[in-house]
Formats: structure tokens, C-alpha cells, sequence
């Protein structure tokens, strides 16, 4: 299956045009509803046709024209006015801010789907502490773009407990229930925001307050309590618990009494005997069937909730660190699980790392190793801290490995790690993947050797994989392999989105390959190995593009990957009378069940899921025992069924799997490159060298092991996702224009130079000394080769081996710098690891060390005097790329949204969190939906501070205005809530507190937070009728006296001041803002008319006269001011100085429309500079076009040299074409020059004609003599 991708190659677009669509009521359970939901299904269902109708009818006329129909607004003269904080041309859609006061309503975005880039806010206004309850009808968005924040509190600085988006409610439920999200403040704020890619249906929300949860989802009724009267609750039916009376137990009572009873009395579920087990002890001890249980854990802290986070299992204990929350004051870091007792932990830890989320933990011995991460907290920078918390002293400490060579230690989130020993008996973590603020998507794979406490990025062979953010993997002791699965990345073409694909990571050979897709895309699931089985639950499922095809951004698929088999099955979902959508949990396994805790699905979840797969030992013959699953592995052992991993520890048993075949051409058509497409198990082969077929397809020349295979660079390149990414192999160079990673060429060597890693080798065969051999290498712009990596050293040894005709044993530059160091000719020191000396060597007469080729090809020392048969030279890689430009700072290192956004879509800044992401990444750097806005080309002030008026000031969700006493329309914009501005009281958590005294009411002030007040005239007026500006002054004009008058800028909101233009005199008007004069003469330029267009041969000092245009002479010049730049040109000017002193000068001018043309001349050029120096000519209005000629004679062009024409060209109108001339021709032709032309060619023809008659006469005579 192809990897579903988004093809954004930056931020959202929008999306075209199309038929508004009717909200319907959702079938299933739980009764969903449309929006405008005001009684019932069925009237709502009527609704919608009528709108239908409506809208087909109003679509070719005016909004209410012939309908009178205006959704929230009123019919006024054919056109609908809107009720404030609606807009649309029938007020269907919602932008602007709503305060609901009722007991119980509705709010929505409006009868159809909600409008692009969109900003729509209600507070629900209870009472103090007053219980809230929203109940999420219908919910249709953008996932992972547009989202619904729900705020308990009346502001954005009250506590976030839900971020909803994507498909909460789809139109079909099956057996899912209706949301709901509770506040207890007695307040409610939902703010909504969409973007420009495209929208869906919205939603319909029902609110009510002091209302039973779910309407005790029909299974109970709800009772006023007696302690506390304003407050109810369900009090349910037998057999069903819960807040909401939504949880079954003891279904057909445990089946009592054989199987066990029912506890009624105290947690209300079924005590199984010791032969039975299942929520209602209906199976087997063991059992062929599996199932899922929530257990009854018992109560603690809300602010267990997490996602993002990572847990690993020690003894009975899960242990749970970091992860992301709403709210990080009360956040735990360090938590644990007891699976016995159902019991939660807070681990006494008194310092250690600050909170973060998308780490990795990996559990050795006692110590758990954390790494990577987002540190939220802070500047929301990816880490590269490793940390080691000791579970017994429950302590952290920190570690800074050695980076070992040339490698780079990345710092990543969204990878995942492992701990085991590997062959060599070395302890080993290996970090997979992940997402670099800096390096973007990387497909390294990093080693951290913990007992020499160093860091290494080794080379890996097999297929050429691309590594992402969010996948899952699970390492498999028996086959010694590490399988990852999903993910979000970066593909080729700028596109990116989830994948489907699985790998295999060999750990001791450090080999890919490619194992069969599940067909399921998703990120941020889990997975666990139980008994050969990966088994992937959840995750982010969503990877529409311009349309929704119902993908979920909160999944509970159940999917078992068998690893014997190379088979994907689909597991039942779990039914557990409750939606267990989610993604960002974890999963670990104790005594062969799955535990999966937490993860997001809108509110942030603090639950634990229980999978009890089947036990093979309940299979009693060998034919089920083999067949046995999905989700499970068993073999048949003497005569018992065992599950795979107990009964195939040496990995020497062979599974019973379907019959597999040679996938098709199609299906192995998409591997590009020869290591992919032969190190998978689709039965590809690598054809030709330039295509991958399947293996039973006939190829001329076939490559069927990835170790036959050239590894070429465009392969490596293409991988790389990022410019910095790419700067790090010398062997890809960034494109700019492309943004994409490209392979260098191939010749950047030079004949007879191979070109391997970082460097160009060549082997010469001649039989030379040290010196001869160094200066061999150095007349080819080299030296003897410094074999430094394993990838030198294994080219050299491969070429030697080739000559088979004579012995090569050559020189490498390797030589004694004193009596006990060795050093490479590069001042590398010698370290004996990617070569090493043969047994006995270094001897003490050698100072010089050349490549011994015998049975095991090593190293030996002989005097520098002595002859080898052969030399090693190297030189360095010359690219190409060397002069280009270098590149960009990376997205995340801009701090502010100017430089942010100042290289048009690579960057998106956002402003509630103040940071910068690759456009690419903008999804994995907010899986949460923490940004509650983004920007990409306009920034808007940072601070509420910044912005002027009061339509600006609450259009951000944070702010409030406070109007000054004047009524006027002057005022300051705060931070702040629906009951007054707020200031900052804690700067490490952000935290807000109302300030009423920043906005005192004593002295006249009025604080607005929903609606502006009607006066709205800047300070510049007062109003009549409330909200009509009566005489804007200050030099403003406008509605809202919000504008300059023609002739002066500045920014006159709130009390701001207008300016005179200062143009010169070369305009009238300038730029209402910038004082940016609009000049009327062609070729003065400048923000104040100042200067001449010199680059375009305009001469001249607007500052004392003006600009002209300087023509030369016997050529004909047009100019087209067609431009929208030139649109406020009324003039322009021209000068001519004739070249020749004895001949007139013709002016010829014509153009498209009417003109004014003023010809004047003086005896110096001084472009007009001086006034009163031209004397005027000529004076011509309303005309077309102009003809004349200057007399030589009359303007004396003899004893005036410097004589200068100037032409004025004025009063046309924009756009126009001119087109004029300037000459200087003979009109009679010079006698004495004709009679002398004329003689001369008449001369000529009569001597041609006379030699033609010669030559004719001779050849008659020929003739006549034969």
C-alpha cells in the first residue's frame, strides 16, 4: 500500500470551491445530532431540505432578495445584516465571540460547513462552581489543523481540559458513545480556529449546567443530593455503575454459581472461581479467546493524564515518565503502576530533568535510560540529555557520552530505543529514528555503548529505509531484530504524512530489510510482542489532504503482525461499552497480557486498558495449536501446545505459514533502488541495473542479494529531508529551488579516481619507495592514502584482491612520527581499529608502513628506503557545491515570526507559543494542538499590547479591551477574561491573575471582552445614534475615522496621528501608512520623489526641477505605462541635444490618449535644474501627437554645442503608450554627390558591358574556326 501523504508543501491552501453540504443526523447510539439542533432529529432533517431549498433559490439572486431568509441576521433592503459575531452573505457562518447565559442551549458554527481561516469563541456563563456540561452532538473538522480549545474558566488562561478535532462524532457511531467534556468553575470557554486547507461540517454542541452526566445514559435516573441541592446525580440501575450509569457488570450474573458471583456490595463486578475467567467469568482457565477488561484502579490524581509519555516494566511495577499535559503545575514526572494491586505511585524524587514528552526510555538492570525529547517548559527546544534513573534510590543522574569518529549525536523526539547485549558481549541502547529541530526526519540509527559511555551512528547495510517521527518498535530476542512499524515522514517531492511500512533491524549485523506493510497508516500507536506476535493498537490514523475520506485523528485499530510469518491480521476492536479511540499511550506486557495506559482522544486520558490474548496451552490437539490466532503464535511441542517464545528459544523451529508467492511488478516497481528492493520479502529482484521487477519476471541481468548491489548516492541523498541533513554527506549537495536533497555527480574525482565516502582513492601497481610514492600521490594534487574508515579499507582490500596477474602490497600513508607513534599523513593519529598490523609488526626497522596481501591482509613496517609494489593515494572530494550558498538557519533556531517567515512557506511561526517549525513538521511539533494560531507571511503583534483598536483586540482569544472614559473608540488592548484585564504573576508557568485596577471602573473605564462598544471613531469623533461617527477631525476620514486624508499618512487608530506627505512637489497623495509617496512623473523614484530613476537613463534633481528621460538621436523610443505601478503617472519628461551642427532637428511624439506637451530650450544641459534658464518653444493642449523641426540655422547649433531640447509631456490619463523620436537627416540631396555617384556606376556597367561583348565576340569566333 502507498504511504498516505500530505502534498502541503507548506502551510494549509485553500482547498476549491464547493457545494455546501447539509448537516444530517448521525445513526448509532447515543442519538448524534446536526448543528442548528433545536428540537429534535426529525425537525432538524426538515431543516435541511428547507435550507437546500433556500439556498438553490437565493444563489442566483441577492442573499435575502427573494427568500427574505438571513440565518442569524435580519432581511434589510435585500441584504442581510448580521447579528453581531456572524458573518456570510445569509449570516451563516460564525466569526466573533458569543456569551450564552442559559441554563442548557446549543452553540454551532453555523447551518453548513464552517468558513476557512476562521477565528469563533462562546463563554458559557454559569454560576460560581457551577458543574458545566458540553455534550458534542456532531464534531467534523480538519484533523491536526483545526481544532476546538474548551477552557474551564472564562479565558484562555484558565485550565485546558480539551482539545477536540477531526471526527469525534461521525455521522455512523456503530457502538461508540456521544462525548462529553465537564467544567467545574462554572464557566465554559470555547475558542475555535481553522485554517486555509479545506473545512467540513462543524459541529453542534449541547451545553447544560447541573445536569447528570449523559443523561445517565438511559440505565439510571437523575437525583438532586441531598448535602448539596444545587448539585445531581445518576443514581444508576442494577447491573450498570459508573458516573453515567454507561458501565455493564455482571452480565448473566457471572454465571452464578458455577462460574463465580457477583459482588454487589462492593466494586460491582464478577468474582470468578479459580477455572474461569472474563469480565463475566464466561471462559476457560486457559483460554482459546481472548478479551479486553478495564480494571478497577483505584482513585487518583487527575494529573496522571498524559500522552506522549513512555513506560517500561520492572518486576509488578510499571514505571511512567514524562509525557505532555494541559497543565505541567501539578505534573508528576515520575509515576508508578502497581499491576497487581491496581494501585499509583508518585516516586520521592527531589531533583532531576525538566518535563518532556516524544522521549525514549529503555530499562537495563535497575536503571531506566531516558533520552531525547521535547522540553515543553522551557523554549520548546529537542534535547539531546541522556538520563539514568536508578529505580531502587529513585535518583536521576546524567550522562554526556564520547561521540565516537565523524558522528554526530541527534538530538530527536518521536524516536524509540532498546537496551540488549549483543554478540560481541557489548551493552548496547539503539536509538531509531526521530524527528531533529535541526536535521529534520532522520534515518540514522544511534548506538550509545554504555559501558564505555560513548555514542556512535554506525553504518548500516541492506535497504535504504526512511526513518520518521512517531512509529513503533519491539525488539524480538529470538531472531535478534528490532521491528519498526508506522510513523510520520518526510517523503520525496516535499510530501510527507503517516506510513504503513515495517522494518527489520538485524542488531549484530546492522542490516534493514523490508517487511510486508500492514495497510493501515498511522503514528504515535503502541506496540508490544506477546508470543511472536507484534500487536499495534491505536494511534493517529488521519491523512486527508484537500478532502476527508473519514480517516480518524483517534484510532482503536487492533492489528498482529505474525514475525514467523510475515503476516498482518486484523484484530476485533475492543468492546468495553466506551470509546477507547486514542494515540500517544503506551503499552507494555506482564505475564503475556497487554496493559495500555493513557495516550489523547481530545481530553487527556489517565485510564488502563487490559488485552488478555489466548493461551496456547488451552489448544489440546496439534491442528488448532498450529492454526491458532490471529494475535497469537503456538507450536506443538510432545504432544502440548506452547506459545512461540518459550518453545523456539534457539530460533530453530520452522512456523507453519500460508504458501507465499513473488509479488507483482507493480507492487515491487515502487522500490527505487537495488539494497530495497532485494533485501524485502516480496520476492523482488533488481533488473538491468535500473528497475525492480518480481522475481519470477524475466531479467537479462539480475541482482537478487542486496550485497551484489552498488550502492549509489542519489539513493543516500534522497532520504535526507533537511539542507543540514544533506550539508553533512559530502556526497549530496542541497537544492534551493527544489528543497530537496540531490547526489553529486559522479566524475567529481577525475579519471582514474574512485570516489568513496568523504575522499578519491586510486591505486597505482609501480614498484616505488615511501618518498617517490608521496611524491607520486602529490604531482596528482594528492598523498598517501590516511585509511581512516571502514569504508576505505574495505575498497582497497576489494581492488587489491583484483590483481591476480602481479603482487600488490602498497604503500599507504601510515609512518612512525616518533619512536612510539604512528600517524596517518592526514596528522590522524593511528588507533588500530579499521586496520591493524599483522602478527609481529610493528618491527623496529620500519618506519613506513605499507598493505600486506596475504591470508589476512594487515599492516607491516619497513624502512621508508625499501620498495613496495604498489601506492594508495588520496585526495580530497572537490564539489561542486562548493561555492554555494550555505544554508538557511533552520526553522526552530528563529525566534522571532518576522525572520520566521521572511523565506516565504519553508518556515511557520506560531504565535500563542512564540516558536518557529518547519513547514513540514508543523503537525509533529503540535500533536496536541498546542498552537492555537500560525502565520506564515503576515505577523501580528506578539503581545495584546500591540494591536490598536478593539476589532483587532478581540479577534485574539486572549485579549480584552478596557475603552477610556471619552467614548470615543480609544482604549487599550489586555490580556484578560470575561471579568476584567489579567497580568502575569508567575514567569516560569505563565500564570495569569485578574488585575481589575489595569482597567479601573471607578474612574469610567469600561472593560469589553465580547462585543466592542459601539463607539468606534478612533478618538477622533464623537458618535450619534451610539455608533455613527459624527465629524472625524485630526485630519481622518472614514466609517470609522480608522483612515488619513488624501495627502497625509500615519496610523490614526486609537487617537493615532496623520502627517503631511513630503513629496517633493512631485506628488499630491502618498501611501496612507508608510508615507510612501505615489509620484506623478515618470522617472523620479524614492520614498519622498527624491531621486532619478538612473538605472533607466533618467537625469535630473527632483529635489530643485525634476526628472528626464535622455533620448538619443535617429532612434524612435516607446513607453507603455500599462503597469498597475504606474498608475498614478501624469508626466514625463525628455531632453535631446543634437548631434550634428548643420543639420535640423525633427521631434516627432504621438500617443494611445489625450496629452500636454511644452517644448522649451536652453544653451547648456543642466537637466532643467535651474528655473527661468528654458526658453519656451512650444505649447500644445489636449492633443495626440506632434511634428516639427528645429532649424541649425535658427537656433545657431554651431555656436551653441551644449543646445539642450526639453519636452514636457503632462495631463494624460493611466494607461497609456507614447512613442517619440528625435532626428537629424538631409532633406535635399547634395548635387555634386549625385552627378559624382551617378557617373562612377555609370561608368562601371558600361566597361562590364564592353568585356561581356569582348568574350562573346571571341567565342563565335571560336566557333566559325571549327
Amino acid at each position: 500500500m502507498e504511504p498516505g501523504v500530505r502534498a502541503r508543501t507548506g502551510p494549509p491552501q485553500p482547498a476549491a470551491p464547493g457545494l455546501w453540504r447539509v448537516r444530517t443526523a448521525g445513526g448509532g447510539g447515543g442519538g448524534g445530532a446536526s448543528s442548528w439542533l433545536l428540537d429534535g432529529n426529525s425537525w432538524l432533517l426538515c431543516y435541511g431540505f428547507l435550507y437546500l431549498a433556500l439556498y438553490a433559490q437565493v444563489s442566483q439572486s441577492k442573499p435575502c432578495e427573494r427568500t427574505g431568509s438571513c440565518f442569524s441576521g435580519r432581511c434589510v433592503n435585500s441584504t442581510c445584516l448580521c447579528d453581531p459575531g456572524w458573518v456570510g452573505d445569509q449570516c451563516q457562518h460564525c466569526q466573533g465571540r458569543f456569551k450564552l447565559t442559559e441554563p442548557s442551549g446549543y452553540l454551532t458554527d453555523g447551518p453548513i460547513n464552517y468558513k476557512y481561516k476562521t477565528k469563533c469563541t462562546w463563554l458559557i456563563e454559569g454560576y460560581p462552581n457551577a458543574v458545566l456540561r458540553l455534550r458534542f452532538n456532531h464534531f467534523a473538522t480538519e484533523c491536526s489543523w483545526d481544532h476546538m480549545y474548551v477552557y474551564d474558566g472564562d479565558s484562555i488562561y484558565a485550565p485546558l481540559i480539551a482539545v477536540l478535532s477531526g471526527l469525534i462524532v461521525p455521522e455512523i457511531r456503530g457502538n461508540e458513545t456521544v462525548p462529553e467534556v465537564v467544567t467545574t468553575s462554572g464557566y465554559a470557554l470555547l475558542h475555535f480556529f481553522s485554517d486555509a486547507a479545506y473545512n467540513l461540517t462543524g459541529f453542534n454542541i449541547f451545553y447544560s449546567i447541573n445536569s447528570c452526566p449523559n443523561n445517565c445514559s438511559g440505565h439510571g435516573k437523575c437525583t438532586t443530593s441531598i448535602s448539596v441541592p444545587s448539585q445531581v446525580y445518576c443514581e444508576c440501575d442494577k447491573y450498570w455503575k459508573g458516573e453515567a450509569c454507561d458501565i455493564p457488570y455482571c452480565k448473566a450474573n457471572c454465571g452464578s454459581p458455577d462460574h463465580g458471583y457477583c459482588d454487589l456490595t462492593g466494586e460491582k463486578l464478577c468474582v470468578c472461581n479459580d477455572s474461569w475467567q472474563g469480565p463475566d467469568c464466561s471462559l476457560n482457565v486457559p483460554s482459546t479467546e481472548s478479551y479486553w477488561i478495564l480494571p478497577n484502579v483505584k482513585p487518583f490524581s487527575p494529573s496522571v493524564g498524559r500522552a506522549s509519555h513512555k513506560a517500561v516494566l520492572h518486576g509488578k511495577f510499571m514505571w511512567v515518565i514524562g509525557g505532555y499535559t494541559f497543565n505541567y503545575s501539578s505534573f508528576q514526572m515520575v509515576l508508578n503502576y502497581n499491576l497487581e494491586s491496581s494501585i499509583w505511585n508518585v516516586g520521592t524524587v527531589s531533583r532531576g530533568p525538566l518535563q518532556r514528552y516524544g522521549h525514549s526510555l529503555a530499562l537495563y538492570q535497575e536503571n531506566i535510560f531516558m533520552y531525547g525529547g521535547r522540553i515543553e517548559t522551557s523554549d520548546g527546544n529537542v534535547t539531546d540529555e541522556l538520563w539514568v534513573f536508578n529505580i531502587h534510590s529513585q535518583s536521576w543522574s546524567t550522562k554526556t557520552p564520547t561521540v565516537l569518529g565523524h558522528g554526530q549525536q541527534y538530538a530527536v523526539e518521536g524516536h524509540s530505543a532498546h537496551i540488549m547485549e549483543l554478540d560481541s558481549r557489548d551493552v548496547v541502547m539503539i536509538i531509531i529514528f526521530g524527528y531533529s529541530a535541526i536535521y529534520g526526519y532522520t534515518s540514522s540509527i544511534q548506538e550509545y555503548h554504555i559501558s564505555s559511555n560513548t555514542w556512535l551512528v554506525p553504518e548500516t547495510k541492506g535497504a535504504i529505509v526512511q526513518g520518521g517521527y512517531g512509529h513503533t518498535s519491539v525488539y524480538d530476542e529470538i531472531t535478534k531484530s528490532i521491528y519498526v512499524h508506522g510513523g510520520y515522514k518526510a517523503l520525496p517531492g516535499n510530501k510527507y504524512g503517516l506510513v504503513d511500512d515495517l522494518y527489520k533491524y538485524e542488531v549484530n549485523t546492522k542490516t534493514w530489510t523490508i517487511l510486508k506493510e500492514s495497510g493501515f497508516a498511522r503514528y504515535l500507536h503502541s506496540a508490544v510482542l506477546i508470543n511472536g506476535a507484534m500487536l499495534i493498537f491505536g494511534g493517529n490514523t488521519h491523512n486527508d489532504t484537500s478532502l476527508s475520506n473519514g480517516a480518524k485523528c483517534f484510532s482503536a485499530d487492533f492489528l498482529a503482525y505474525d514475525i514467523a510469518c510475515d503476516e498482518w491480521k486484523i484484530l476485533p476492536k475492543p468492546n468495553l461499552h466506551r470509546d477507547v479511540n486514542r494515540f500517544g499511550h503506551s503499552a507494555v506486557v506482564i505475564n503475556g497480557s497487554m496493559y495500555i495506559f493513557g495516550g489523547f482522544s481530545s481530553v487527556l486520558l489517565n485510564d488502563i486498558l487490559v488485552y488478555k490474548p489466548p493461551n496456547c496451552k488451552a489448544f489440546r490437539d496439534e491442528d488448532h495449536c498450529k492454526n491458532a490466532g490471529p494475535g497469537i503464535k503456538c507450536i506443538w511441542n510432545r504432544n502440548h501446545c506452547e506459545s512461540w517464545e518459550s518453545g523456539n528459544t534457539n530460533n530453530i523451529l520452522r512456523a507453519k505459514c500460508p504458501l507465499k508467492t513473488a509479488a507483482s511488478d507493480d507492487r515491487c516497481y515502487r522500490y527505487a533502488d537495488c539494497a530495497s528492493c532485494t533485501a524485502n520479502t516480496n520476492g523482488c529482484q533488481w533488473c538491468d541495473d535500473k528497475k525492480c521487477i518480481s522475481s519470477n519476471s524475466n531479467c537479462s541481468m539480475s541482482v537478487k542479494n542486496y550485497t551484489k548491489c552498488h550502492v549509489r548516492n542519489e539513493q543516500i541523498c534522497n532520504k535526507l529531508t533537511s539542507c543540514k541533513s544533506c550539508s553533512l554527506n559530502l556526497n549530496c549537495q542541497w537544492d534551493q529551488r527544489q528543497q530537496e536533497c540531490q547526489a553529486l555527480p559522479a566524475h567529481l574525482c577525475g579519471e582514474g579516481w574512485n570516489h568513496i565516502g568523504d575522499a578519491c582513492l586510486r591505486i597505482n601497481s609501480s614498484r616505488e619507495n615511501y618518498d617517490n610514492a608521496k611524491l607520486y600521490c602529490y604531482n596528482l594534487s594528492g598523498n598517501l592514502a590516511s585509511l581512516t574508515t571502514s569504508k576505505e579499507v574495505e575498497f582497497v582490500l576489494d581492488e587489491i584482491q583484483k590483481y591476480t596477474q602481479q603482487k600488490v602490497s602498497p604503500w599507504v600513508g601510515l609512518r612512525k612520527i616518533n619512536i612510539s607513534y604512528w600517524g596517518w599523513e592526514d596528522m590522524s593519529p593511528f588507533t588500530n581499529t579499521t586496520l591493524q598490523w599483522l602478527p609481529g609488526e610493528p618491527n623496529d626497522s620500519g618506519f613506513c608502513a605499507y598493505l600486506e596481501r596475504a591470508a589476512v591482509a594487515g599492516l607491516k613496517a619497513n624502512p621508508c628506503t625499501s620498495m613496495a609494489d604498489g601506492l594508495v593515494c588520496e585526495k580530497p572530494v572537490v564539489s561542486p557545491n562548493q561555492n554555494a550558498r550555505p544554508c538557511k538557519k533552520p526553522c526552530s533556531l528563529r525566534t522571532s515570526c518576522s525572520n520566521c517567515t521572511s523565506n516565504g512557506m519553508e518556515c511557520m511561526w506560531c504565535s500563542s507559543t512564540k516558536r518557529c517549525v518547519d513547514s513540514n513538521a508543523y503537525i509533529i511539533s503540535f500533536p496536541y494542538g498546542q498552537c492555537l494560531e500560525w502565520q506564515t507571511a503576515t505577523c501580528s503583534p506578539q503581545n495584546c499590547s500591540g494591536l490598536r483598536t478593539c476589532g483587532q483586540c478581540l479577534e485574539q482569544p486572549g485579549c480584552g479591551w478596557c475603552n477610556d472614559p471619552s467614548n470615543t473608540g480609544r482604549g487599550h488592548c489586555i490580556e484578560g477574561s470575561s471579568r476584567g484585564p489579567m497580568k502575569l504573576v508567575g514567569m516560569h508557568n505563565n500564570e495569569m491573575a485578574l488585575d481589575t485596577s489595569l482597567c479601573p471602573k471607578e474612574k469610567n473605564y469600561e472593560w469589553s471582552f465580547i462585543q466592542c462598544p459601539a463607539c468606534q471613531c478612533n478618538g477622533h469623533s464623537t458618535c450619534i445614534n451610539n455608533n455613527v461617527c459624527e465629524q472625524c477631525k485630526n485630519l481622518t476620514t472614514g466609517k470609522q475615522c480608522q483612515d488619513c486624508m488624501p495627502g497625509y499618512y500615519g496610523d490614526p487608530t486609537n487617537g493615532g496621528q496623520c502627517t503631511a506627505c513630503t513629496c517633493s512637489g512631485h506628488a499630491n497623495i502618498c501611501h496612507m501608512h508608510t508615507g510612501k509617496c505615489f509620484c506623478t512623473t515618470k522617472g523620479i523614484k524614492g520614498d519622498q520623489c527624491q531621486l532619478c530613476d538612473s538605472e533607466n537613463r533618467y537625469v535630473g534633481n527632483p529635489l530643485r526641477g525634476t526628472c528626464y528621460y535622455s533620448l538619443l538621436i535617429d532612434y524612435q523610443f516607446t513607453f507603455s505605462l500599462l503597469q498597475e505601478d504606474d498608475r498614478h503617472h501624469t508626466a514625463i519628461n525628455f531632453i535631446a541635444n543634437p548631434e550634428q551642427s548643420n543639420k535640423n532637428l525633427d521631434i516627432s511624439i504621438n500617443a494611445s490618449n489625450n496629452f500636454n506637451l511644452n517644448i522649451t530650450w536652453s544653451v547648456g544641459s543642466t537637466a532643467g535644474t535651474i528655473s527661468g534658464e528654458e526658453t519656451p518653444i512650444v505649447s500644445k493642449t489636449n492633443i495626440k501627437e506632434y511634428r516639427d523641426s528645429f532649424s541649425y540655422e535658427k537656433f545657431n547649433f554651431r555656436s551653441n554645442p551644449n543646445i539642450t531640447f526639453y519636452v514636457y509631456v503632462s495631463n494624460f490619463s493611466w494607461p497609456i503608450k507614447i512613442q517619440i523620436a528625435f532626428s537629424q537627416h538631409n532633406t535635399i540631396m547634395d548635387l555634386v554627390q549625385f552627378f559624382v555617384t551617378f557617373f562612377s556606376c555609370f561608368l562601371s556597367l558600361l566597361l562590364v558591358a564592353a568585356v561581356v561583348w569582348k568574350i562573346k565576340q571571341t567565342c563565335w569566333a571560336s566557333r566559325r574556326r571549327e
